[in-house]
């Protein structure tokens, strides 16, 4: 209830106003809540202060670490400009050298191109034949008793006559140009083992660093010869397998290869021998000592005795 105070305004009755209030345990209560929130506030604050730390933590450290790239930076970019500059330089280089060298490969190949018309003969190795300017269509190949190859006009003598023979490669016999060859060439060039071991057996007689030589020197009218016993031990030594009876095939079959590829330079003489009391013929392959042999000259006659066909 209200009553009418001396000014006619209601007031409140004192019983109602005491309900109103609060208590003492809800205040108390309040507090607590307050106190609680303060200090979950207060932990929140301290993680946040301790999370700010690692933060301005790791900013110092990719500062530090941007400062150092930076610094890679700048000096890789010292490097590329140092780089840069030593690439333009070996450049330079590289030109003035290429220049130069076409220069001097122009003034050689017109040199060789001049020596050759005078009649020289140049090393193939050191010619480029498709370089040079001049009247001919070709250059002629050739070997010299040196074993070497040459270039040289069609027909055209060596005026300083540096070696005993000059033979271009169509000058040689075939049993010389298969001889020549090394044992893969031989094999892509004939499919006949008699014709390489003819090949191999010229080969042996004109190449010391075969070693393997079954050829022995004779005398008189003969320069070397070869008996058909020795040559089919030679097959069996050259070719491992070969059985004895074809070893004697083959031998007959190289023979005819020798007498075919050196254009019968070579021939074969029958000679009758006695051994434990029995006579018997023996083939010898013989090289006369006036063959003429391209490369090769006669030698002089050995005196008798040196043993060796009559």
């Amino acid at each position: 209830m209200s009553t009418d105070d001396s000014r006619g305004n209601q007031t409140p009755d004192r019983q109602d106003a005491a309900t109103d209030q609060p208590t003492l345990e809800t205040v108390l209560e309040e507090l607590r809540e307050l106190r609680a929130d303060n200090d979950r506030l207060a932990d929140r604050v301290t993680e946040l202060e301790s999370r700010v730390d690692d933060l301005e933590s790791e900013r110092d450290q990719l500062a530090e670490l941007l400062e150092r790239h930076e610094s890679t930076i700048d000096e890789q970019g010292s490097t590329l400009d140092t780089l840069e500059t030593t690439t333009e330089e070996v450049a330079a280089l590289t030109e003035a050298a290429r220049n130069r060298t076409g220069a001097n490969k122009s003034r050689i190949e017109e040199l060789q191109a001049r020596e050759l018309e005078k009649g020289a003969h140049l090393r193939d190795s050191n010619v480029d034949e498709h370089d040079l300017e001049l009247e001919d269509d070709y250059l002629e190949r050739l070997t010299k008793s040196d074993g070497r190859s040459y270039f040289r006009l069609p027909d055209s003598d060596d005026p300083l006559d540096r070696t005993d023979t000059t033979l271009a490669h169509g000058d040689l016999l075939p049993i010389q140009q298969l001889a020549r060859l090394d044992d893969d060439m031989r094999r892509s060039t004939t499919n006949a083992l008699p014709t390489r071991l003819a090949a191999k057996l010229w080969q042996a007689r004109t190449d010391s660093t075969v070693g393997d030589d079954p050829w022995e020197t004779g005398c008189k009218t003969v320069r070397e010869h070869v008996t058909a016993g020795d040559l089919k031990h030679w097959i069996r030594r050259q070719e491992d397998g070969v059985s004895d009876s074809y070893a004697k095939k083959l031998v007959s079959r190289t023979i005819d290869a020798l007498l075919e590829l050196s254009k019968h330079r070579l021939a074969v003489h029958r000679k009758t021998q006695r051994k434990n009391g029995l006579s018997y013929t023996e083939r010898r392959v013989v090289l006369p000592a006036d063959a003429d042999i391209p490369g090769e000259s006669a030698p002089t006659p050995e005196t008798a005795d040196v043993h060796g066909d009559t």
